[in-house]
């Protein structure tokens, strides 16, 4: 069993026991180095180990949350299995090539997945077993991959599995055939894929992601010998990216707090009461009549508005005479502390409306009183 060994950043790195070579991935997709190679890899293998990989990611949490359209672009190396041609006793053995990909694709963020079309490129060249002829295969391939994104207790680091089906061109040629022509083929065919990645989220919009990915096209029509018929053969490839993901729609914006409803102030209110028959400012009105000049001074009130009453002891006229010289004392008592007089109106209402309800000829003390109101 090969050991696998992966290093992000600078190097991505696969010893095997059948195959020894290296490559470095194109200039630009930096510091990706594979060495070694994959002796077989069969569906049930692969299957096993991205199940793995669900379970393992689960366990981390989901929430890797991502929204709208994106594309992306990744290159790479790839390496393919070495394969045989139906009827042809010839082992073709391809070296570590090179593979660009673009992707276009659309994430859900209440969900997690992203569905994505994916355009690649793969390029291998080697030799056949028989007179070490060179071989060449170029792939053109199109997919629609359905990728889940796990998030590794992380707002940065997230866990992608997914499959995608789709279609494959390769085209293979090995020069110097046996009849002394390059033998020239190609094909289309049914394909798919089994993807894993790592991402790391570089900010709202950029995503920085190494991926792998198995791909199998099998039953591929083509052509060892020139002039020879056609053969089917299995394809199958690994291959091992490093690239970007731009877009994404911006999060949400938080609910807005609900404006502050700041009450209008309350109209401030003082009582004075006054003795039977009385209209003069008592010790205690006027320690209440002080109180109210410094509120109305620190508040600003534009206006002080001052009512008389009267119980209703007396008769309704000489109660009315009452309550208005009760007002216009406390409308003096104010004006001799500082209030302008123009800013102070006033009022009697008799006994017209007592504070505390009583028959006529009553002399009750809380109906003798005065109010100040400021606004």
């Amino acid at each position: 069993m090969p050991e696998v060994l992966v290093c992000f950043g600078l190097n991505f790195g696969v010893k095997g026991e059948k195959y020894g070579y290296d490559w470095l991935a194109p200039a630009g997709m930096a510091g990706v180095a594979f060495f070694g190679g994959i002796q077989q890899m069969n569906l049930k293998t692969l299957m096993l180990g991205a199940t793995a990989a669900v379970v393992l990611a689960g366990t981390a949490g989901a929430g890797f949350e991502r929204d709208g359209w994106y594309v992306g672009l990744e290159g790479g190396g790839v390496a393919v299995q070495d394969f045989e041609l139906d009827g042809q006793p010839v082992t073709i053995e391809l070296d570590n090539g090179w593979a660009v990909l673009a992707t276009v694709g659309y994430a859900w963020a209440d969900s997690n997945w992203r569905l994505e079309g994916e355009l690649g490129y793969r390029s291998n060249e080697g030799q056949t077993s028989f007179y070490n002829e060179d071989a060449e295969l170029e792939e053109w391939s199109g997919m629609i991959n359905a990728v889940y994104d796990f998030k590794l207790n992380s707002d940065k680091w997230g866990l992608s599995v997914g499959a995608g089906v789709g279609v494959d061109n390769p085209r293979f040629s090995v020069a110097n055939g046996l009849l002394g022509d390059d033998a020239e083929s190609k094909d289309t065919v049914f394909a798919y894929q089994a993807i894993a990645g790592v991402t790391y989220r570089l900010n709202q919009h950029w995503d920085l992601a190494l991926n792998y990915r198995y791909f199998n096209a099998s039953d591929a029509e083509l052509r060892l010998l020139s002039g020879d018929e056609e053969r089917d053969g299995d394809l199958n490839k690994h291959t091992v990216t490093i690239g970007f993901r731009y877009g994404y729609d911006e999060p949400p914006a938080p609910p807005a707090e609900p404006p502050v409803v700041i009450p209008p102030p309350q109209p401030k209110q003082f009582v004075v009461f006054f003795g039977w028959n009385k209209s003069n400012i008592t010790a205690e009105a006027d320690a209440v009549l002080a109180e109210a000049a410094a509120a109305a001074k620190s508040s600003g009130s534009a206006s002080i508005r001052v009512v008389g009453h009267t119980d209703t002891s007396g008769s309704n006229a000489y109660n009315q005479r009452l309550s208005e010289a009760r007002a216009n004392a406390v409308k003096a008592n104010l004006v001799g502390k500082g209030i302008s007089d123009g800013s102070i109106s006033t009022s009697g209402k008799g006994e017209g409306e007592l504070m505390v309800q009583t028959g006529d000829g009553v002399k009750e003390p809380q109906n003798r009183r005065a109010t100040v109101d400021m606004n």
